[in-house]
């Protein structure tokens, strides 16, 4: 059993496209209404998601990275500043007269990072301990970044419940991840086979749960016009702007590892998008969200393929090769 559950998984690692586009279409047929508990099922996912994740991380792995943390605050950096600064000259150039879509993607470009760049950072391979103490510097920093970066970029400054969002955050990511890696710890890294059979495969099945939730809330909210189909293809775009800035910015750091650059793709490339739609809707016009919510649609899709390529890249060439 415990082979057939670890080649599922790996059979998984290599259809998760499948299983993302499997979720926004099950989203679309068949849709929900949003909810306390909906909202309290997918954080529990996620948490799920991160604990199984940190069960492949030790506590030297974290020590690593804390004591140089200039990889993770680079990438905040490039996640809060450069990110942004694309997103907001590219609403200059395509809509100078309408300031609800340029809101809407600097909000799109400014969020924190998504928590499932951790799991993509596991699929792939990356330095999974660098990816878990970016997102938590993230939630640590946020309710200091977000407010900046609108003051500067928006020109107004929003009053948002930081202290809801650090402890949806902080029950997502800090708590399962010291949980995972305390586990890790104590049983001397005997359940990393766990995390690479039934929990690879669970995992999996939560991460489909997580992108069914979300879709079936959000798809039922856009209206399929002409001015959505052209945001559409800036959002996707952007996405894409946001995966090259990650993996441009790896060339700044010193020991440029394939881990390291995976983990720095899709920590800056990946956004919170649950979180900014709330943002948007709370304290914005309805018209705001659209970039967000196209944004949850189309970065787990770009993320499962950014995940093969660097499946492809890092694979090691065939025994038979000449090149070998």
């Amino acid at each position: 059993m415990h082979d057939f559950l670890t080649k599922s998984n790996q059979w998984l690692n290599k259809k998760m496209f499948v299983m993302v586009m499997s979720g926004i279409v099950a989203g679309f047929f068949i849709p929900l209404n949003n909810s306390s508990f909906l909202g309290a099922l997918a954080t529990g996912l996620f948490a799920y998601m991160t604990f199984i994740s940190a069960l492949r991380t030790t506590l030297q792995d974290v020590v690593r990275i804390l004591t140089k943390p200039l990889i993770p605050l680079w990438s905040l950096f490039l996640i809060h500043g450069v990110a942004p600064l694309a997103a907001w000259g590219a609403g200059l150039w395509l809509y100078p007269d309408n300031f609800d879509m340029r809101v809407g993607l600097i909000i799109g470009s400014t969020i924190p990072i998504a928590v499932t760049s951790i799991i993509w950072t596991t699929i792939a391979n990356g330095d999974i301990a660098l990816a878990l103490v970016t997102v938590t510097l993230d939630t640590l920093l946020i309710p200091i970044l977000i407010p900046a970066v609108f003051k500067v970029m928006i020109g107004t400054s929003v009053a948002i419940n930081y202290g809801s969002m650090v402890l949806r955050l902080l029950l997502m990511v800090t708590i399962p991840s010291v949980l995972g890696i305390a586990i890790n710890e104590m049983t001397k890294g005997r359940l990393e086979e766990f995390s690479s059979s039934v929990g690879g495969v669970t995992s999996k099945i939560a991460n489909f749960f997580v992108i069914y939730i979300n879709s079936a809330i959000v798809l039922r909210q856009i209206q399929w016009n002409q001015s959505a189909l052209e945001m559409m293809f800036i959002v996707l775009s952007l996405i894409f702007v946001n995966y090259l800035i990650g993996f441009l910015g790896s060339y700044v750091v010193k020991i440029r590892s394939k881990e390291t650059i995976t983990a720095m793709i899709f920590n800056v490339g990946m956004r919170n998008t649950s979180f900014g739609s709330v943002i948007a809707i709370t304290y914005f016009p309805a018209a705001v969200a659209l970039p967000i919510i196209l944004t949850l649609l189309f970065q787990q899709p770009l993320a499962a393929i950014v995940s093969k390529l660097l499946t492809r890249i890092n694979r090691p060439c065939c025994e038979n090769s000449l090149n070998c």
